[in-house]
């Protein structure tokens, strides 16, 4: 197999607060085991870098956000390789989907296969629109499964009758019908896509919101709804209580006794 290690495949840069997550192969962005590993390393700088308190992923270019995993890659490794390789991706992405920051998929194109798994693993989903791109799972056509974790995480975001008939059927929608669905949050025009982008995730931090629990609201979330009822409570009073003792609630409380607008520092 052709290896892509001497290769730049995510680039991760900072921007006041956010931390912009770049997957960056021409002319699809799709990925292989190498671009899953710098995906990989790319969500722990993110999740170490204190003045982060955003993660953006997007895709390079105007067409794609990502079409999933490269498939001559696939076509040549051994059937070992294949299972470790699903492995590694569902443990990059629950690691995406468990960092207790907030994450937006800023889908700038047709977002298919293991592009819409990754953008699933993400919590809040922004199109670009465009009446060309197109959202879905269409392994099936590979004679295979959504096995990114797609299976599973497009049943959790729609009612599981939708979720199999996308699946079995291959069937590819628009983002105007991904969000009649709820699968994506938002479609943003074309001009001035990306810097309506930022905008937004730059909402989510200091000071205009207190972070930590934007943060800590997203893992209760994540991880209370894999969990019995009683235990997600625990989690949300666990979380709860180390967010009682934040600077930034202690600024909020005093802001709203004061009748002024708080001023967040994300600690």
């Amino acid at each position: 197999m052709t290896t892509q290690t001497e290769r730049t495949l995510v680039n991760f840069t900072t921007n006041e607060g956010v931390g912009i997550i770049e997957l960056t192969n021409p002319p699809a962005n799709t990925y292989s085991y190498e671009m899953m590993s710098q995906l990989d390393a790319a969500i722990l700088k993110a999740r170490f870098d204190e003045n982060v308190h955003v993660i953006l992923i997007r895709g390079a270019g105007e067409k794609f956000f990502s079409a999933g995993a490269e498939i001559s890659m696939l076509n040549s490794v051994t059937p070992t390789f294949k299972y470790y390789f699903c492995l590694h991706a569902n443990e990059t992405l629950t690691r995406l989907e468990q960092t207790p920051k907030l994450v937006i998929a800023a889908l700038n194109g047709h977002t298919v296969g293991g592009g819409l798994e990754i953008a699933m693993a993400c919590d809040i989903r922004i199109a670009r629109r465009n009446p060309k791109s197109k959202v879905g799972l269409p392994e099936v056509n590979l004679g295979v499964l959504p096995g990114t974790g797609g299976t599973q995480r497009l049943a959790r975001a729609l009612p599981k009758n939708k979720a199999i008939e996308l699946m079995t059927e291959g069937k590819l929608i628009s983002f105007e019908e991904a969000l009649e669905l709820g699968l994506i949050n938002y479609i943003y025009e074309s001009e001035n896509y990306w810097d309506e982008v930022m905008a937004y995730a730059k909402s989510f931090c200091p000071p205009n919101k207190a972070a930590k629990a934007v943060g800590r609201i997203k893992r209760s979330v994540q991880s209370g709804s894999e969990v019995s009822f009683s235990e997600s409570l625990a989690i949300e009073r666990e979380l709860q209580q180390l967010l009682f003792q934040s600077e930034d609630a202690k600024e909020g409380i005093a802001a709203y006794v004061e009748n002024r607008k708080g001023n967040f520092s994300g600690r």
